[in-house]
């Protein structure tokens, strides 16, 4: 079933695509959107990597700060957090009548920011990738031996000498790799460009592609902008496995060293200034979405029909798009686990996971483009959103699943497969016995993941969504873009807060009271 609503898409979109793909060489715009979609995601990178290198310096150098741990907790919530939920935040923050620009006009200061175009995404890409940046960077400083710091100490090594020799290293070991894990997630990034991109100036391509599609109806441009996404993709994810499998987001804490080594009162002071214009880069929008939320229109909007049917719509797409998106993952790492262990055949193990990892090739829209083409001939497209959006974000979701599962798994089969085969044990008596237990807790984990992106996504419904069929993320949009601010916080707060509760109670249903 996977490989069909993979391969299906895939190969509609090409033989579509053989036919159209002239159009892009003759049209300026088009070839504008492209060349936007990478400068956009080359600066994202340069500043979002920029600004976690030194955050990620500061919070190793202080180890024993007390509210490190509450900012890495602050990043693991921001990793989780619906694109449209921080977008609103940041616009309460940083829009024409935020909080810096009422602050600027009181303190007399002529000059106002404006949010939307390119400056509003870079904002935005920052706004995620800072925390992710940060902690792989941090895992890396984190790492360094306790002997290198004691010879560095015995040495009387000054701080110049220390990041040139011991930190710069350890940082870029992993420099590339998260440069092209970066660039992959802003160059594919599609509400941030479509809720702040301000107009056909700041349009990637998977924005035009949506733009094609919903408004002009245009599947020729579609079709050829989606081939182009395709192809840059494909590239990406060929780099990503050469250098990316080292920058992999770990979701615990690295152990700290003791670094025997004290910063200068000079740069202590610094680094506490960095650590703190972090925490509130990263917490002001969350709370000025939550204080935004407390408005006259909140009990209507909470009680409001169209509110209470994006709910349920939400948690609908939620539920079923986790619960497939889990099973698909169990049934291949089960059958690839089969085949490395029992028979030992990596290489077909590792064929087998590919279609896992296929889909980080197709977006979800250039995905659901491909499946809009394959069935508008046979049914109403729209009618099926619901449906489209289950299946688009279990395939998008799974290889967090993979991911999550796949080392837990193998551990539990290298050290009882043996012991299960010696005793009889298979079957349901297997899972309920030795499985469960030991990977409980990162089934818990991959299930909530799975969920919650669901939950928070807004490219899938935004494609085949309308106004009978609705979510709260695409309920969102459409009350911002309507300029109906009152009703969007609300709406924003009661999507962050499902989301929250959603992987709160999943992670600790399946995964047990310690998950």
């Amino acid at each position: 079933m996977l490989c069909a609503l993979v391969v299906l898409p895939f190969l509609k979109i090409i033989g579509e695509a053989s036919l159209h793909i002239t159009i892009l060489a003759n049209d300026k715009y088009l070839l504008g959107v492209i060349r936007f979609t990478f400068i956009q995601a080359c600066l994202s990178m340069l500043l979002a990597i920029g600004c976690a290198i030194p955050v990620a310096l500061a919070l190793s150098r202080h180890p024993r700060f007390r509210g490190r741990t509450v900012l890495l907790n602050l990043f693991s919530i921001s990793l989780i957090i619906p694109s449209i939920v921080a977008i609103f935040g940041i616009v309460a923050i940083f829009g024409r009548t935020g909080w810096l620009n009422q602050l600027l006009e009181l303190s007399g200061i002529p000059w106002k920011l404006s949010l939307y175009g390119l400056t509003g995404i870079l904002l935005a890409h920052v706004f995620f990738n800072l925390p992710l940046a940060t902690r792989i960077i941090l895992q890396s400083l984190d790492s360094i031996p306790e002997e290198n710091w004691r010879l560095a100490a015995q040495l009387g090594m000054k701080p110049v000498s220390i990041f040139c020799f011991l930190e710069w290293p350890a940082i870029r070991a992993r420099l590339t790799g998260l440069c092209i894990l970066v660039f992959s997630l802003c160059f594919t990034s599609f509400a941030i460009v479509l809720t702040l991109g301000g107009g056909p100036r700041a349009t990637t391509i998977e924005v035009a592609i949506y733009q094609a599609l919903r408004f002009d109806f245009d599947l020729n441009t579609a079709v050829s902008l989606s081939l182009v996404q395709l192809l840059i993709c494909a590239s990406l994810i060929i780099l990503g496995s050469v250098y990316g499998r080292q920058s992999e987001m770990l979701l615990r804490n690295a152990s700290t060293a003791n670094r025997f080594h004290r910063s200068s009162p000079s740069g202590v002071v610094i680094e506490v200034i960095v650590i703190f214009l972090a925490m509130a880069f990263v917490l002001m929008p969350l709370l000025a979405l939550l204080t935004s939320a407390i408005n006259p229109a909140l009990w209507d909007v909470l009680t409001s029909d169209s509110t209470l049917r994006a709910t349920i719509n939400t948690c609908l797409v939620a539920f079923c798009s986790g619960i497939l998106a889990t099973i698909m993952g169990l049934s291949l790492l089960w059958s690839s686990r089969h085949l490395r262990v029992r028979l030992g055949r990596s290489k077909m193990a590792r064929l087998l996971e590919l279609p896992g990892f296929v889909v980080l090739i197709m977006p979800p829209v250039v995905l659901g483009t491909g499946l809009f083409l394959l069935l508008q001939a046979y049914a109403d497209v729209f009618s099926l959103a619901l449906l489209l959006a289950i299946l688009v974000n279990a395939i998008m979701s799974l290889p967090f699943v993979i991911r999550i599962l796949e080392s837990p798994m193998m551990q539990v089969s290298r050290r009882y497969d043996r012991l299960c085969l010696s005793l009889g044990i298979s079957g349901m008596d297997r899972i309920k016995i030795i499985e469960w237990p030991l990977i409980r807790k990162p089934l818990g984990l991959a299930a909530a993941v799975a969920t919650t992106l669901a939950a928070g996504d807004l490219t899938a419904i935004a494609l085949f969504g309308s106004e009978r069929v609705q979510t709260l993320s695409l309920l969102l949009y459409q009350r911002m873009g309507s300029y109906r601010l009152y009703e969007a916080a609300v709406t924003a707060a009661l999507l962050l807060s499902l989301c929250l509760v959603l992987f709160w109670c999943i992670e600790r249903l399946i995964g047990g009271r310690d998950a």
